[in-house]
């Protein structure tokens, strides 16, 4: 058997993979779709993140497929029919990136809320020195809406309660026994509800019909004013149009992510208008670069690619 890793993922999914297949290592992480394409045929394992895009063309050309091991939560990026009709399994590692993306939400609100990235900028850049300038707010006291309360947002809300907030939360799959649980004030039925009383609403729900454009200018008006979004999800749930305007004329306070709808996977330069707003943070996709959840994805990768090769 042969194994091919196309992206970053933690040294011991090659080594123990290693000792019961051929395992080859990608010199470009990742490869793109057509590089992925011209190389899959002989493999039967292939360990990836988010890039590129297995659709039904790509799954096509991969003749001895019978494992992909998804060293993420999303699998949007996976054509999940394609891959069942050719018996290959699609194997994510949910949960195991949690804390890692809580942590980095919890990081980018304090950020928003207390302005260090635009001072940091000021000082090191600007060579300016003005505390005055930088007049921010405390997260005790508030109210956070948390928008996806699986594995993720329930961290979230941990670790928001830590800081004395009240939680807000919308999961239409949960049974409100968790929110009560978690301590949560929870709707099945109301996104709205917790986007119009909320002082942070930080997202963590899968992209899809439903979600896409979840938070655009139609409920950005309707939200408490100098309210801050972050997004650690997927990019489109926000309208960036409608959050650059928003953020322009002051009705949002801050928007933070760690997603957008145009992310490039092969190193080409972008920009995005939201990049003029001083209130706007951004992290490249980083919410589980961890040393430690790679480290658990990378075990649970293994296991779950062994228990169906049956290794």
């Amino acid at each position: 058997m042969r194994c091919l890793i196309i992206d970053e993922v933690d040294a011991c999914i090659a080594e123990e993979l290693g000792k019961v297949m051929d395992v080859d290592v990608a010199e470009k992480m990742p490869l793109t779709h057509a590089e992925l394409k011209e190389r899959i045929a002989p493999y039967d394992v292939l360990i990836m993140r988010v890039d590129p895009k297995i659709d039904a063309e790509l799954l096509d050309a991969a003749e001895n497929l019978k494992f992909i091991g998804v060293c993420s939560v999303g699998l949007n990026h996976v054509d999940m029919d394609a891959a069942k009709a050719k018996g290959i399994t699609v194997q994510n590692a949910p949960g195991l990136n949690g804390n890692a993306v809580a942590e980095l939400t919890l990081c980018k609100m304090l950020e928003l809320a207390r302005n260090t990235i635009t001072a940091n900028n000021d000082v090191k850049y600007k060579h300016e020195w003005d505390k005055y300038k930088f007049m921010g707010s405390e997260l005790k006291g508030k109210t956070v809406g948390i928008l996806g309360f699986g594995r993720i947002g329930q961290r979230v809300g941990f670790l928001c309660r830590a800081f004395g907030m009240k939680v807000l939360a919308y999961d239409p799959y949960l049974p409100m026994e968790i929110f009560e649980k978690e301590q949560a004030q929870g709707t099945q039925t109301d996104p709205f509800f917790v986007l119009h009383n909320s002082d942070f609403v930080t997202i963590h729900v899968p992209l899809n019909d439903e979600t896409r454009n979840l938070v655009c200018k139609e409920q950005i008006e309707q939200m408490r004013p100098g309210a801050f979004v972050l997004n650690m999800s997927r990019g489109g749930i926000v309208n960036e149009e409608d959050a650059y305007e928003a953020l322009k004329n002051g009705k949002l306070g801050g928007y933070a992510t760690d997603v957008m709808v145009d992310e490039l996977s092969e190193g080409a330069d972008f920009h995005s208008p939201l990049f003029d707003c001083d209130n706007f943070i951004v992290t490249p996709h980083i919410g589980a670069q961890s040393v430690d959840a790679a480290y658990a994805i990378g075990q649970f990768i293994i296991g779950k690619c062994k228990e169906a090769l049956k290794l």
